[in-house]
């Protein structure tokens, strides 16, 4: 049929309908499907299109459903739309319940199927394995309080839920929407041992019990199978002639001589690009633009499908040559890269809509049954698959699949052809696998079976041919190994862990040909450690795949059961015994240090890895297998260690020679071996092996081996070894520690790094129980098999100290130090195996985890990270490691925004510390010492000794172990260990010799375990056994006792000889000089006289101190009584540069910075949610007020539920919402205008210097960073004390009239008409900030008087006129245009006035518990006040510099005039502009700046302005939010202070009809209190603003009044305190009810009354707040779609950015948003821009981190959200669940509030030199 395809009439199908073409179609839609897809390639002229899908799609299930469309569909759906999938329609149109959640069936698990980026929890408690997840909703159904819970996200779908299966919990976790059904995990475990090997789909019964079932006509269901088989079949088929590997032919023959299905064999070719994850997007979009000639933009989609794929077509075309240059350009830089036919292209690209089909299925229904369509799949991929085409057959490929696979269903070969495919397919493919196992226990084993068929060879391209790692099917075996009863069923019947044994050996030994690896392997090849296997990254897994099998129960049952388990797995060991040995570099440094040693650790660590499993698997054993499998590996390591097995390097490893040492008047016949001189391996894994095996001491007990006729451990071994058999399998652990504490002496530092780098990983915290451990457990083993004498002289030889213990101190290999380090390296082994009893005793889990722990903490308190640093991994997995911490632990949670949580030990648990822990290294057994001393110091006792516990082991083989104890040769080891050090402080003159005290010690901490171990016997030993001139040791502990130089060990001598005196009384009273007088009287004499000196000198102090405070007193009180009138002092300190005094001698200023900013939010419109708000507000807001969040850290139960509710959106405030204005600030510190314009020069010089710097501050921008502090800063402001001008004490209305009268005197001032903005608005024109005659000092050629002044209002106007000529579109006033006078932004309206809003809004909700919000400043933030007020008042002054008075006057008359509405709407008047429409407190600030003393009076006519204007704006937004609830407050709590509100409102608004009758609606739907309560939170915010700043300019005059009794709230201190009358007195005042009509009127008879919005804006007068963050982190992932959506490319970002200031959800370096225009910056600069102006402040989501932007720069900052041990989890590594912590949540308000983010991030570049860009930090 293909053969005709390219003539058949089919080419006009890509303009046909597939719906048009129902009409005439032949009657079999399974036939009509197979000759589409066999015909399409040429019909589609090889170009696959959407249109080509939906036609695929449309043929797919037609034949599938054939007449039964209505089972799947609604009725009114006769067809799918087109492009469409069945589980899209049918969740969209919630066909039979499609779109709700499953009901609940007894014993179905949930299976739900992870999407990327979708939350899984693991709970440890409740959890099997690491394996076993829960989704969202299972997680919130059920009850883990308390456990230990950590939350991932999927990297990638495929994973599913495993809440329901009975087997991957410990114990029932009750999810109600998982009931359980019959099964029990021991159940299944049964029937998957009898099951058959391998069912065929048709063999497997439907699901039981699944109440949905719908009766499916039997036509359908042969359509349904018919269709399914066929598209597998098609699959496989096409799989069939894929390649494995992406390579480019060399040459066109190459390329024609590739496998192809094309029966045309036509010369058309695809250039394929495949994914990676090596090369950036960039790179990609590059190399496509050269070599293919596209736009940057089709580029840039072709990567992006690409990277979303795993593939695409990037060229196609009959011209050869170009086809093949094209790939082999994009293969030089290592992109993978396919040429194949484009027929057979285009067939891959039908496979992908066939697997998008099956997949689709999966998540389809027919009618209710859910299941029904999963059953067909399943049924069709476990059957033998139907060839449709012979010619395949001859494949290679396919025909070693045929004869190597034994009856190999479609599963198998997909499992094996899972490697051809891309990225899209493989998980889908993967997906549609787990929604099968999800079917019943049956389906689970039957997939699984057919894993375990072709497992070898998924291994086989996994390690070594499949490209994209991440996606192989090899870690389905994840899925599959960690279930108990699948693990047995593949175990027993397709001996699974034999191959993956058979796998490692193989793959080490580098047997492998042609990409495969041989099997079954040569047993003889040996290992090269420098071979490619060693260097792979990929074969961890096999490792763990090992592992997870048998980690298994029912598979360890079986390990222990049978024996052929363990004589493999011995064999494996045996071929990594003693790899890669160490020779010590004696005389010259190793040329070459490789870093093999790295590959190595890696591999037989993950080997040791599966010892220990494999080790613990025989707890299941009976006393005679447990003693077949010792007495199996003792016989694998002897073959090995002796050579017989020719294993070892003969060049390195000779025969195992033994020699006789005598010691103690005794001979030793030990292995003679020298580790100076050897070679000495640190990989043990048979030892490893044989230690693990006999950690089971309750199965080796006496009473178990008499079954056996042994009556100890030591027959197993003596039985079939002799004594040197054991002694040189127990040799080669012995040489590695010899060989460590030859390392740690500094013995082989000519072998450079590499030898450090081992001995650290073998000692390491997280891997030493895998190795060193083992090794010493070895060691400690042999005490009770062998003689202890033997093994202790065996030691000693080892250590080449045998000389030592016989009394030579000069050593002829170790010099000075290095003899006494490796003395204390000898004995701190000796003590550990002596006394160490964690394995010998059988330690249970939580009690070893609580052990772990005390020790680590003993040390000192510490984060939880940093304590699981100091314990083994293993322990810190296990379930119960933070249930034993809580039990032994307090925890102190992080109060501040540095702080973690810390873990410190209870006091209780320090009496289980013992400080020769085997753990610790030398300088932490010391801390630990004295920890413990300054502990029990704590409890009373003086002088404390820590005696050593007993080891407490009653029962098993090492209950023998503390016989040890009555050796001699141990007794004369103590002996001179203490005898050497004597000798030696002896002719050191009395100084202690080199690791002297820790030796001693050592030896007595050994002595006084002998005492506690074994006391009668140890003493009459000791008594009977002399030394040295017939000296014991009783003798050495007296002169110990007294010695001068070792004082701090006589308490200690003392108990060891009370102890001695219980049994040996007398030996101890002769030996014993207990003379008190001699003794004690010097000692209490010295301690005498050096009390009297210190009380000495504390007196001659005393007396000094009081004489220096009365002199300094009277100093103080005589400048006092001469500076009543005297001005305040003139200095302001020293400049930060050069140190000098600031005062009137040189010219100086603050350094600050003026930013533009976004921060006063606007009331928005219609807004209830804003109106209650304002309702809610408190009354005081100087007062603190409950901003403290309403949770606590870590949160309550409470809490959590709370949390439970997913949010729906951050929203916050409207970015559109807000004023834009300068915002001034200064970092207090102080420096001269010579020393700044040095300073500035430098950080120039440094640009230039530095030139591929990312610089802190930027030139162009005039910024600088603050030498001291750090802060930015572009401005510096004049600094003066405040003004002592007297306030104006006429009363208001003798000054109204007076101000009119002398108006009316005064002559028209032509200079100040023309010093008037055009508009009639009353404003300035020198204020405008860009107003065209402001000459700057450079340019200006008659200077100022004050040359110092105008350069600081210079730097001051320069900034401001750079803002606002970039900034014209942000502002909405009526301004004059760009090139007029007055042009641009007004400095009293938004640099002073939006400068002190900013700071009224920072204090909000803040302050003491007296004062008003002026006392709540500090002295910088008055001073910048000040400095800039001083710097309006000077750019005023400059036009009149002529005038005596600068002009003050006729400034002065402006303002009365602006004010007094008679002037005001004079005809005279060139101020037209209502007052209503201008902000009342920029007039307070103009009269700051020009006449001070009339502030009282205009701070009354500025505040009633306020009033009327507040009135209007509350009108109009009342009027828009009317038809919604808003909250109603009690009775009129204000009624004191706004009297008669109904009837202010009415006189405001009578002379507008509009507005009039708006306000009647108004007052009659929300009532008198509401109102009134929002005209009180309304106009509070004036008066907080106009206290700051009269406080700043004349602090005298405004004082805060103070309170006795019943403090009043705070609108009422503030009118008291500014001298203001309140509304309810206005019927008492006629002039201001004159000046308030005036004002209504001329605002009434605007056009702004008319208008809807009134002209007036109101301000938000609330606390701000930043977005709303949940407080557990993991909500936001549970319902991504509703919060997590990003508005511009409406999908859900992979990395969401939540912008904090007003809670939109960004993408985040993202190649959807990116703003073209602006240098491709992404969208968080491009929301920045619309939303905070020049910054950003946002949180990542799945980074967990805050990312601060300001003006094209940022930095990554510490994340609010802690886990359940207080730290900070950045990017969700650790994956603990996330808690939002108050205080660093309010910490970044705060940032925000205050304006910090430009200094913030300027202070963290300014921390690094950095030239990658910041992004790189």
């Amino acid at each position: 049929m293909s053969g005709i395809s390219s003539f058949l009439p089919f080419k006009a199908l890509g303009s046909i309908n597939p719906r048009e073409l129902n009409m005439n179609r032949t009657p079999d839609p399974g036939s009509r499907l197979r000759s589409a897809l066999e015909t399409m390639p040429g019909a589609r002229k090889y170009s696959f299109t959407a249109a080509t899908r939906a036609e695929i799609l449309s043929e797919l299930y037609d034949a599938f459903w054939g007449p039964y469309a209505h089972l799947f569909l609604p009725l009114s759906n006769s067809s799918l739309p087109l492009h469409a999938t069945l589980s899209e329609v049918q969740t969209r149109l919630n066909f039979a319940g499609a779109a709700g959640e499953e009901p609940p069936a007894p014993g179905k698990s949930c299976g739900y199927i992870f999407k990327k980026g979708e939350s899984c929890f693991r709970c440890k408690d409740c959890a099997l394995d690491d394996s076993c997840v829960l989704c969202a909703r299972c997680f919130h159904a059920t009850d883990h309080n308390d456990h230990n819970v950590s939350f991932f996200i999927a990297q990638q779908s495929g994973g599913c839920c495993d809440c329901g299966d009975v087997e991957a919990w410990r114990a029932p976790i009750n999810c109600p929407l998982h009931p359980a059904g019959a099964d029990t995990p021991a159940s299944l475990v049964a029937f998957a041992s009898d099951q058959v090997p391998m069912l065929w789909g048709r063999d497997i019964p439907p699901v039981k019990n699944y109440p949905h079932r719908v009766s499916v006509p039997p036509e359908l269901r042969e359509s349904m199978n018919k269709t399914v088989a066929y598209a597998i079949d098609f699959i496989i088929e096409t799989l069939d002639y894929s390649p494995e590997e992406t390579s480019v032919p060399t040459n066109e023959a190459d390329l024609r001589l590739q496998p192809s299905a094309d029966p045309m064999m036509k010369d058309q070719y695809c250039v394929v690009l495949w994914n990676d994850e090596k090369h950036s997007f960039s790179e990609v979009v590059d190399l496509l633009c050269s070599v293919t000639e596209r736009t940057k933009e089709d580029a840039t989609a072709i990567a992006d499908r690409i990277d979303e794929l795993g593939r695409e077509v990037i060229d196609m075309s009959v011209n050869v040559p170009r086809v093949l240059d094209i790939a082999q350009k994009v293969a030089q830089i290592e992109l993978g890269v396919t040429v194949r036919r484009a027929y057979d292209t285009f067939r891959e690209q039908i496979v992908a809509v066939l697997i998008e089909w099956l997949l689709d299925l999966t998540r389809s229904r027919l009618g209710t049954d859910a299941l029904i369509l999963k059953e067909v799949i399943a049924e069709e991929l476990l059957m033998p698959r139907r060839r449709g085409n012979t010619a395949a057959a001859v494949l290679p490929d396919v025909a070693s699949i045929v004869s190597e696979v034994d009856s190999a269903a479609r599963l198998d070969w997909l499992y094996l052809y899972h490697t051809k495919l891309w990225k899209r397919p493989r998980l889908s493919l993967k997906e549609i696998y787990a929604s099968i196992l999800g079917l019943s226990h049956q389906h689970k084993l039957s997939v699984a079976a057919h894993f375990a068929n072709v497992y070898p060879r998924v291994i086989d391209t996994y390690l070594l041919v499949d490209r994209e790692a991440e996606t192989s099917i090899k870690y389905f075996a994840l899925q599959l190994f960690t279930v108990p009863s699948v693990a047995v069923h593949i175990v027993r019947h397709y001996e699974i862990v034999s191959r993956l044994l058979s796998i490692i050996t193989a793959f080490f030994t580098n047997q492998i040909h042609d990409r495969r690896i041989q099997y079954p392997p040569n047993l003889a090849a040996e290992v090269d450690v420098e071979s490619d296997p060693f260097k792979s990254k990929r074969f961890m897994p096999v490792f763990s795949d090992l592992r997870y099998l048998c980690h298994n129960e029912p598979v360890q049952r079986l390990i222990a059961h049978r024996h052929d388990f363990i004589a493999q797995f011995a064999h494996t060991c045996q071929l990594f015994m003693c790899i890669n040995p160490n020779k010590r570099a004696a005389t010259s440094h190793v040329e070459f240090e490789t870093d093999g040693w790295i590959s190595v650790f890696n591999v037989t660590l993950s080997l040791s890895r599966v010892i220990k499993v494999y080790g613990e698997a025989f707890a299941h054993a009976t006393p005679a297998e447990l003693v077949s499998a010792i007495t199996t590996v003792v016989h694998n390591t002897l073959m090995s260690v002796t050579l017989a097995d020719d294993r070892l390097d003969q060049t390195k490893f000779g025969p195992i020679a033994f020699h006789d040492v005598m010691f103690g008047n005794r001979f030793y016949s030990i292995v003679e071996f020298d580790v100076l001189d050897g070679w000495v391996s640190f990989h043990h894994s048979l030892q490893w092996l044989l230690a693990e095996l006999f950690k089971h001491v309750d199965t080796l007990s006496a009473e178990s081996l008499s079954e056996l006729g042994l009556s100890s451990v030591r027959e197993i071994l003596l039985r079939n070894a002799s004594e040197k058999a054991v002694l040189t399998i127990i040799d080669f652990p012995l040489r590695v520690l010899s060989m460590i504490a030859q390392i740690r002496t500094g013995l082989w530092v000519r072998n450079g790094f590499a030898i450090r780098g081992q001995l650290l990983h073998y000692r390491d915290f997280m891997l030493r129980e895998l190795c060193y451990d083992q090794d010493l457990y070895l060691l400690q083993t042999a005490l009770i098999i062998l003689d202890p004498d033997l093994v202790l002289v065996s030691i000693m030889d080892r250590f080449q100290l045998i000389t030592y213990f016989t009394g030579a101190v000069i050593h002829h290999a170790y010099e000075g130090p290095q003899l006494a380090s490796m003395v204390e390296e000898f004995m701190y082994i000796l003590i550990t195996i002596l006394s160490e009893g964690g394995n010998a005793g059988k330690m249970s889990m939580p009690a070893a985890v609580r052990r772990e722990i005390v020790h680590a903490l003993a040390v000192g308190p510490c984060t939880f990270t940093d304590l699981i640093k100091r314990v083994a991994e293993r322990l810190v997995d296990d379930a119960c490691f933070e249930r034993v911490l809580k039990e032994v632990a307090n925890f102190r949670p992080p109060d501040s925004t540095a702080d973690s949580g810390i873990y410190e030990l209870k006091p209780e648990a320090f009496d289980e510390v013992n400080p020769f822990f085997y753990h610790y290294t030398r300088n932490k057994r010391e801390e630990v010492e004295t920890v413990l001393r300054n502990h029990y110091k704590k409890r009373g006792i003086a002088e404390p000794v820590i005696v050593p516990r007993p080891l407490g082991i009653t029962v098993g083989p090492f209950a023998a172990l503390p016989s040890a104890f009555q050796s001699e040769v141990l007794l004369q080891i103590m002996f001179y260990a203490v005898f050497n050090i004597l000798v030696l402080t002896e002719v050191g003159g009395g100084a202690s010799p080199p690791s002297g005290e820790a030796i001693l010690d050592q030896s007595l901490h050994l002595i006084m375990l002998a005492l506690v171990e074994r006391p009668s016997e140890f003493s009459h030993l000791c008594v009977t056994k002399g030394f040295e001139g017939d000296k014991n040791l009783i003798d050495i502990i007296c002169v110990l006792e007294n010695h001068e130089t070792y004082r701090a060990y006589k308490v200690r001598c003392g108990w060891i000889l009370e102890a001695f005196a219980q049994h040996v009384p007398n030996e101890v009273r002769i030996r014993r000089r207990v003379d008190v007088a001699q003794n004690l009287d010097p000692e209490d004499a010295k301690k005498k006289a050096a009390r009297a000196r210190q009380e000495a000198i504390m007196k001659q102090m005393k007396a000094q101190q009081a004489s220096f405070a009365h002199n300094f007193e009277d100093e103080d009180d005589g400048e006092d009584e001469g500076s009543i009138d005297a001005e305040e002092p003139n200095s302001f300190g020293t400049c930060i540069v050069c140190q000098e005094e600031l005062n009137s001698s040189k010219p100086f200023g603050a350094l600050g910075l003026v930013q533009p900013s976004r921060l006063i939010r606007r009331h928005p419109d219609g807004s209830v949610g804003f109106m209650n708000e304002v309702m809610n507000a408190p009354h005081s807001m100087d007062r603190v007020t409950s901003t403290t969040p309403s949770w606590t850290f870590p949160p309550q139960m409470e809490d959590m539920k709370e949390a439970k509710t997913a949010l729906q959106s951050f929203e916050m405030h409207p970015p559109q919402n807000t004023r834009f204005g300068l915002h001034g600030s200064i970092c207090s510190h102080l420096m001269h205008l010579e020393c700044f314009n040095v300073y500035t020069t430098s950080i120039r010089q440094r640009h230039r210097t530095q030139a591929t710097r990312n610089h802190p501050e930027s030139i162009p921008r005039k910024e600088y960073i603050c030498p001291l502090c750090k802060s930015l800063g572009n401005v510096i402001l004049p600094v003066s004390n405040p003004s002592h001008v007297e306030l104006n004490s006429l009363p208001f209305a003798d000054w109204t009239r007076a101000a009119g009268i002398s108006i009316l005197k005064s002559k028209t001032d032509p200079l100040l008409d023309s010093l008037l903005v055009r508009n009639g608005t009353g404003e300035l024109v020198f204020w405008g900030a860009q107003d065209p005659h402001y000459v700057s000092f450079f340019r200006s050629a008659d200077r100022w008087p004050e040359w110092d002044m105008h350069k600081m209002v210079d730097s001051v106007m320069n900034i401001s006129r750079a803002i606002s000529q970039q900034t014209r579109h942000l502002r909405d006033r009526p301004e004059p245009d760009a090139g007029e006078r007055g042009a641009g932004l007004y400095l009293p309206e938004d640099l002073v006035g939006y400068t002190i809003a900013c700071l009224e809004v920072t204090q909000r909700g803040v302050g003491g518990l007296d004062g008003t919000v002026a006392d709540n400043l500090n002295d910088s933030q008055t001073q910048m006040v000040r400095g800039l007020i001083t710097c309006l008042a000077k750019l005023a002054a400059v036009p009149f510099r002529g005038r005596p008075d600068e002009g003050r006057e006729a400034l002065r008359q402006a303002v009365i005039k602006r004010l007094l509405p008679e002037w005001s709407l004079s005809t005279l008047n060139p101020v037209s502009y209502p007052l209503l429409l201008r902000d009342p407190f920029t007039i307070l600030v103009e009269t700051a700046a020009i006449a001070p003393e009339m502030l009282r009076h205009v701070l009354t006519l500025t505040y009633y302005a306020c009033l009327a204007r507040t009135v209007i704006g509350l009108i109009y937004v009342l009027n828009k939010t009317r038809g919604s609830p808003v909250q109603q407050p009690g009775q009129r709590p204000y009624e004191n202070i706004f009297g008669d509100l109904r009837m202010f409102f009415t006189s405001v608004v009578r002379h507008s009809p509009v507005v009039e009758h708006a306000s009647e609606i108004v007052f009659s739907t929300y009532g008198e209190a509401r109102i009134e309560k929002l005209v009180y939170s309304f106009t509070l915010p004036f008066l907080r603003r106009a206290a700051i700043l009269c406080r700043a300019v004349l602090p005298s005059a405004f004082t805060s009044p103070p309170y006795t009794s019943q403090e009043p709230n705070e609108y009422s201190r503030l009118l008291r305190m500014l001298g203001i009358p309140a509304l309810a007195e206005l019927p008492n005042q006629d002039t201001l009810q004159t000046s308030l009509a005036g004002w209504c009127s001329h605002y009434g008879h605007s056009h702004a009354a008319s208008q809807l919005n009134c002209g007036i804006v109101l301000e938000n007068p609330t606390i701000y707040r930043i977005a709303r963050l949940p407080i557990v982190l993991d909500t936001l992932f549970g319902e991504q779609e509703k919060a997590l959506t990003c508005r511009r490319c409406n999908t859900v970002p992979l990395d969401a950015a939540v912008c904090l200031i007003c809670g939109t959800t960004v993408c985040f370096q993202s190649h959807c948003c990116m703003d073209r225009e602006y240098g491709d910056k992404g969208e968080c600069n491009m929301h920045t821009r619309e939303c905070g102006g020049v910054i950003g402040l946002y949180f990542l989501v799945k980074r967990c981190t805050l990312l601060y932007l300001h003006a094209g720069n940022g930095t990554f900052a510490q994340s609010p959200y802690l886990d359940v041990h207080g730290e900070v989890d950045t990017s969700m590594r650790r994956g603990r669940r996330q808690f939002l912590h108050p205080a660093r949540w309010e910490e970044v308000r705060k940032t925000w509030l205050n304006h910090g983010i430009p200094t913030l991030v300027a202070r963290k570049l300014e921390s690094t030199v950095d030239s990658g860009g910041w992004e790189t930090l």
